[in-house]
């Protein structure tokens, strides 16, 4: 079980890093390409984020509980 929730943290901590490079490069792009994405980006950084951390939050449950 520990596994698949490491593979998990992974994979979401994997998609906040992808979500925030895009966003980024929204930005640097400018123009409409940065008014289409760049906001957009940023609202899925923060959802993966969240659910990086409370992913990290439950493998930290199952590491304290034995």
């Amino acid at each position: 079980m520990n596994t698949f929730v490491i593979i998990l943290l992974l994979l979401a901590l994997a998609a906040t890093v992808g979500a925030l490079a895009w966003g980024v490069i929204a930005m640097a792009r400018g123009g409409d390409f940065n008014a289409k994405w760049s906001n957009k980006m940023m609202r899925y950084r923060i959802l993966f984020q969240a659910i990086a951390l409370c992913v990290f939050m439950a493998l930290l449950s199952m590491v304290g509980t034995g």
